[in-house]
């Protein structure tokens, strides 16, 4: 394939497709005549280094993820937005301008998909023209999120699991297969196939894309999961967001960003030996956390990027989200097509992403650094064996700090009840895309396990194993390298290709052992490889969670505790009763590179390199029945699919006065603890729903999103969730009515409010609505009757969900928290918003108590879906106007 280089500045048409036609901005030298492709050419694309030569930009100095910005607006029609962001990235200033952005492509997983969906399809019930609610770029939905793990440490888990999920799922399913038939453009690749980012990265990504009328570009993905980030390893600039933000993208609107400031991370030195990736990516997650790289764009330079394979990025940029950051961007560069031709790529196309990147300028230089504003150093050579824990993924410690960190998670003296204590490990699990991705981590976990097996070790038998692959590659290299055996025989049998335990699918516990947790208020703990290890998100009776490398998984599941220190104290006995330590197991990283040459080759990915969609012969996928209509046919009795509540909100928003708190929190409160997960407890107001309707197979809350009355009733109903109306370390899913003081469930304290016309707020601290992307965790407030919420600070996307919920996020004056300014939360608000002026300073009136807030709204968009009351809203006004618009036209 030959391509062609465009000249600098041209401006394509909205909808991406060419005509022949003149930039608006014909003035200095950086407008273009788009004429089409040239006669006998394949391929072209917009000339990046031509363009900056012209601008005066020294393309040389600016990131290369800010070069994607830039040939990302210059597509977009902006050629002096491009030149003006271009020049202060190339100097190193701050960006401060914001800028559209329309990605190549949307990604999105079943849990965040299928709302989206159901989204659109009440859309289509509320248009005039139903087929113009479609996507306007490709959209792939990977099914990944819904299988559980209901059994495992057996041989036959896999399949019993995937029964189960077909059982529970089928009606989630039909409706996918429905929107696959309904929506040009738009993919579904069935359960059973592996996990969303690792899809993407060993199948999905192109890292240059091919756009209509072959016009190429950086392939870059806007995610509605928060770990799309994990792309970036591979030179894919992509980042995750709400399903409201992915259904303007996906309807043909451009995101509006606020660029943040670009931050290097210059890494030096070399990973030791005997060091895994998984180290690497929670020793980075402490520092950047310490750094305050909220919001921000990290990009990886210097030497030591050498020293990380293509693998090792991605389980790093995987975690962004972790440490706060808005992408983690790793250059194209030699290491990138390796990766590309190990996981099965044609030769043609990598050879297609080498010229196009060398081209343009994206092709990493080791010899000539960005500049940056401001640059993180980070030594490699430094960087020791890791866990993270007890509760958050940046609470990195080391193997002799791990006894210690349980400890001072609790006031009380150790206990123990029925042969269990606190501290025991209940669940191990190799789970995530974070460390599935990775040959090297994978192979050293069959390794280790081989070495223990030899040596006669054994798992306890209140540890429940399990190993849950990010894609069927996996398993055959484990199999074709002859480790797979040796995990199986310590209980670490497939259990599915989903995201499971991770997130907190990881089913019940072993036998008798929930039941003495919860009689004994027991701590016991979890040890996974994934990213997230907030307090019950793995399992609600599990307290405790550390992550760790799926090698140190194992060690930890012989060892059964996490009262040991590893490095002094041994896991086991031999079958000579000598003492096994944990350095008697490591595998030696020589042996896994061998192995890694030797069985990780483009053959195992080929089975799946054709369509990820349709290689699984035991798929039922094909015989799956679904409607045949173009709008959807919606069951009232359906208790998995109800069209959204939210979809046409008053149009005239009440005003905030004389509005309660519904909930007065802390620091560090995640989507976890907003939005429900896991399943859903036969005894709280979801499942007293689902009861009433005949359900005995409650599914988890995940399941449940493509339904709001299920959504509603779980929202703030985490038992761990500290409510400080009720007192320091109380809460757990209740709340105080105002003013009568009586203490009710979230639920129905929102129902009493609603009754008497009172809107509602919440009052928190920093960091709020950290973890995962789930819009859900700004939909069920909405639902609940939350109109805005004051904290210290929010995180980016849960900052964006609330926006797009018609839900204005208000920063508390700085240096302050609620608690400060003297306020209880038992006081009556009222808050001066005008949104027609968009004012982004509010004075707060609460009883005595008197401040100013600042509306933290980052673009006009976010202003504009504010007013309408929403996205869906705004998405119907717009469309129909858009319509009236071209009906008049034809007159």
């Amino acid at each position: 394939m030959t391509a062609t280089a465009r000249p600098p500045g041209g401006t394509p048409p909205a909808d991406g497709h060419e005509d022949e036609k003149t930039s608006k901005d014909e003035k200095d030298g950086l407008a273009m005549t788009d004429r089409g492709r040239p006669a006998g050419r394949d391929t072209e694309w917009y000339d990046l280094p031509a363009f900056a030569a012209a601008a005066g930009i020294a393309l040389d100095a600016v990131p290369y993820s800010g070069r994607v910005l830039l040939e990302s607006l210059l597509r977009d029609g902006e050629p002096e937005q491009a030149a003006t962001l271009g020049k202060r990235l190339a100097a190193g200033e701050p960006p401060e301008m914001e800028m559209p952005f329309r990605p190549a492509r949307v990604l999105v997983q079943d849990y965040t998909g299928i709302p989206l969906l159901v989204d659109l399809a009440a859309l289509r019930d509320r248009v005039s023209r139903p087929g113009r609610v479609a996507p306007a770029l490709p959209v792939d939905v990977v099914v990944d999120h819904s299988v559980q793990t209901d059994w495992a440490g057996r041989p036959d888990a896999l399949a019993l699991n995937e029964a189960l999920e077909w059982k529970r799922n089928q009606e989630r399913y039909a409706f996918l297969k429905w929107a696959e038939s309904a929506f040009d453009g738009l993919r579904v690749i069935p359960p059973g196939h592996g996990i969303v980012h690792q899809v993407n990265l060993e199948r999905l990504a192109t890292v240059v894309a091919q756009g209509p009328g072959g016009l190429l570009r950086p392939d870059t993905v806007i995610g509605t999961d928060s770990h799309t980030t994990m792309v970036n390893g591979i030179g894919v600039l992509g980042w995750g967001v709400g399903g409201l933000e992915a259904e303007t993208l996906m309807l043909g609107l451009a995101q509006p960003i606020r660029v943040p400031r670009i931050v290097g991370v210059r890494l030096t030195g070399a990973i030791r030996p005997g060091v895994s990736p998984t180290d690497v990516a929670l020793t980075l997650t402490r520092r950047l956390r310490e750094e305050n790289v909220r919001g921000l764009m990290l990009e990886f330079t210097g030497p030591g990027v050498a020293a990380l394979t293509a693998a090792d990025r991605c389980t790093v940029a995987n975690m962004a989200p972790e440490y706060g950051a808005m992408s983690a961007f790793f250059p194209v560069d030699e290491e990138t097509l390796r990766y590309l031709r190990q996981t099965g790529r044609a030769e043609s196309d990598v050879r297609l992403v080498s010229e196009y990147c060398r081209a343009q300028g994206l092709f990493a230089d080791p010899s000539s650094e960005p500049r940056f504003g401001r640059v993180i150093d980070v030594d490699l050579s430094a960087v020791e064996t890791s866990l993270a824990g007890p509760s958050r993924p940046d609470q990195r410690i080391s193997l002799a700090e791990l006894p210690d960190s349980l400890r001072a998670s609790t006031s009380r003296p150790p206990r123990t009840a029925q042969g269990l204590s606190d501290g025991d490990i209940v669940i191990a699990s190799i789970t995530s895309c974070t460390s599935t991705s990775n040959p090297k981590a994978m192979l050293a976990a069959g390794l280790l396990a081989r070495r223990a097996v030899e040596l006669g070790l054994t798992v306890p038998a209140h540890v429940r194993t399990s190993l849950s692959p990010g894609s069927r590659a996996v398993t055959r290299y484990l199999r074709d390298a002859g480790l797979l055996p040796y995990l199986e025989q310590l209980g670490f049998h497939v259990t599915g290709y989903g995201c499971m335990t991770c997130n907190g699918g990881s089913g019940p516990l072993a036998d008798g052992i929930g039941a003495t947790v919860e009689r004994e208020g027991l701590t016991v703990c979890a040890v996974l490889s994934g990213n997230r290890n907030f307090e019950a998100r793995v399992h609600a009776q599990v307290r405790a969670g550390y992550l760790a490398s799926p090698a140190l998984v194992v060690a930890l599941a012989l060892q059964g505790h996490v009262r040991a220190d590893l490095e002094t104290e041994p896991l086991g006995t031999d079958g000579d009763g000598a003492p096994v330590y944990l350095r008697d197991l490591w595998p030696d990283s020589a042996d896994i590179s061998a192995l890694e040459r030797e069985h990780v080759t483009p053959e195992v990915f080929a089975a799946e390199a054709a369509d990820p969609a349709r290689t699984d012969p035991a798929d039922n996928w094909a015989a799956l029945p679904a409607p045949d209509s173009d709008v959807f046919p919606w069951d009232e009795t359906s208790t998995y699919i109800r069209p959204p509540a939210y979809a046409s909100p008053a149009t005239d928003p009440r005003p905030l006065t004389g509005a309660r708190a519904l909930l007065a929190l802390g620091d560090d409160v995640s989507t976890d603890h907003i939005s429900p997960v896991g399943t859903v407890p036969p005894g709280s107001a979801a499942g007293r729903y689902l009861r009433e309707r005949g359900v005995r197979d409650f599914n988890s809350y995940g399941s449940r999103r493509g339904n709001h009355e299920v959504m509603a009733r779980g929202t703030f109903s985490n038992p761990r969730l500290v409510n400080g109306l009720l007192g320091d370390g109380d809460g757990g899913g209740d709340t105080l009515h105002l003013p009568s003081g009586e203490r009710l469930p979230v639920y129905e304290a929102a129902q009493r409010y609603a009754a008497t016309g009172t809107p509602l707020v919440v009052l928190a601290g920093r960091s709020y609505g950290m973890g995962s992307s789930r819009d859900w965790a700004a939909k069920g407030p909405w639902l609940l009757g939350v109109r805005a919420v004051l904290a210290e600070s929010f995180e980016r996307i849960h900052r964006s969900n609330l926006c797009a919920m018609g839900i204005l996020p208000l920063l508390l004056p700085e240096g302050t928290s609620w608690r400060s300014l003297g306020l209880t939360g038992r006081e009556e608000f009222d808050l001066a918003v005008d949104l027609v002026r968009e004012t982004t300073v509010v004075e707060v009136r609460a009883d005595a108590v008197t401040f100013d807030a600042r509306a933290d709204v980052h673009s006009a968009g976010e202003w504009a879906v504010l007013r309408a009351g929403g996205t869906m809203p705004y998405l119907i006004d717009r469309i129909e106007r858009e319509l009236t618009s071209a009906r008049e036209e034809a007159r």
